[in-house]
């Protein structure tokens, strides 16, 4: 079977770099599903939850809070603000994350005179992040 190599470096550090047979990420211009000998890509990322596959069944998850990627036919290199597998996410502080960023959205949108402090976009990107952490560990989020 066919591989690529997967680079995802964050600031801190080299999260991942292996040979995969398939990434599946969310770009600023929708999901993009990148295979070897794709042709060559510079996107944008969104916060959201990567899909790994590593052969024909197994899939991984990783958390990203959006960057950028780089494809070559031999390589995909994704640039990253922060990047975390899901053994690395603490679930209760991703649920409080998420419960938080979503109680500010809702108190904004009911009355956002009254909530002028709420910095609404702010808000949504950490709803963004927290939902994608939450998906990486398969933890429901309603």
């Amino acid at each position: 079977m066919a591989t690529i190599q997967l680079q995802v470096v964050s600031p801190e550090r080299l999260v991942c770099d292996k040979e995969i047979a398939m990434l599946i990420v969310r770009s600023t211009g929708g999901e993009l599903g990148i295979l070897p000998r794709h042709a060559p890509l510079v996107t944008g990322l969104i916060p959201h939850a990567m899909r790994i596959k590593l052969d024909g069944q197994e899939e991984q998850l990783m958390a990203v809070a959006g960057g950028l990627m780089e494809v070559t036919p031999k390589k995909i290199t994704v640039l990253v603000s922060a990047a975390e597998e899901p053994e690395q996410i603490d679930v209760n502080r991703a649920q409080a994350a998420y419960a938080r960023a979503k109680q500010r959205i809702e108190a904004f949108k009911q009355a956002p005179t009254q909530h002028e402090d709420i910095d609404i976009d702010r808000a949504e990107a950490a709803l963004a992040r927290a939902k994608a952490r939450l998906i990486a560990t398969r933890t429901s989020f309603n």
